[in-house]
């Protein structure tokens, strides 16, 4: 009896010891479960690497906004930006020396069958302005196209005080000229006193001399007291009037990229930030008009 009990206890214990060990096993497993769906994750990648746009001196304010929010954004790519000229815009995109082209002008049927692609990002007027101190208050387009034409030389003409007219312009290839130019039908016709590289030149220009006349974007006049933007035909030169279309002298601005061909990541990115409503206010602020919806 003693040997059958010993016997029995013997096996209850062995039997008890094997449960344990059983049980003890499934927490590892239950483990390595664990870890091998933690490492299933992908872990993001940063963005990185550099952008270069390149072109339109009228665009400094909307691509500065959105370069430094991207950038802000995106602290593993830089943005850079080449003032040269619409002209010098549209060439560097087309021959690769630049991610970006920066144009003011829309895009020539010549230039998209040579392999370039236009994206509107937003809408510019190009303001009319006088010296601060002018009495001209208000212009149609055909007194502005005869003024830039010499048809009219004399402020007295158009309600002014009397002075010999100083017209004020951009260099060729400039977007503003070419968008001014074409709205106004003055293109290759225009009598220019000052033909200048960039839209603060100008502005400044205009701003020395009580007689001249000139053109700029609407971005780069607001907020300035040392010139003054003439109505248009009874119409101001802001925001909503260009966005509905009411101010006649207007032009795009746009994104030019190479037809077909794929950007970097990072140039892809921000092309795809600058055009997103994610960066309508950035746009407003530099005193464009955003079109994305």
């Amino acid at each position: 009896m003693k040997k059958t009990l010993a016997l029995i206890l013997t096996l209850a214990l062995s039997l008890a010891a094997l449960t344990g060990c059983g049980s003890k096993t499934e927490t590892p497993a239950d483990t390595n479960t664990d870890n091998s769906a933690q490492t299933e994750t992908p872990a993001e990648t940063a963005l990185s690497g550099s952008v270069s746009t390149n072109g339109s001196t009228s665009m400094e304010k909307v691509i500065g906004a959105l370069s430094e929010q991207f950038m802000t954004d995106n602290s593993g790519v830089t943005v850079t930006y080449d003032p040269t000229g619409s002209g010098a815009g549209i060439e560097a995109a087309g021959n690769g020396s630049a991610d970006i082209g920066l144009s003011s002008r829309a895009l020539k049927d010549e230039e998209k069958a040579g392999g370039l692609t236009e994206t509107v990002v937003a809408l510019d007027g190009i303001a009319v302005i006088v010296n601060a101190n002018s009495k001209v208050e208000d212009l149609t387009v055909e007194q502005i196209a005869k003024i830039f034409t010499g048809e009219i030389t004399d402020w007295s003409e158009v309600g002014g005080d009397a002075g010999t007219i100083s017209c004020i312009g951009r260099e060729a290839g400039s977007g503003t000229r070419d968008g001014f130019e074409s709205i106004t039908g003055t293109k290759d016709a225009c009598k220019l006193d000052q033909e200048l590289t960039s839209t603060g030149g100008v502005i400044e220009a205009v701003a020395g001399n009580p007689n001249a006349i000139g053109y700029a974007s609407l971005s780069a006049v607001e907020g300035k007291d040392t010139v003054k933007a003439v109505t248009v035909g009874g119409v101001a030169c802001t925001e909503a009037t260009v966005l509905d279309g009411s101010y006649a002298i207007q032009r795009p601005f746009v994104l030019v990229t190479k037809t077909g061909e794929t950007l970097s990541d990072a140039a892809q990115a921000f092309f795809g930030y600058a055009t997103s409503t994610a960066a309508n206010d950035l746009i407003k602020a530099a005193g464009a008009v955003p079109v994305a919806k």
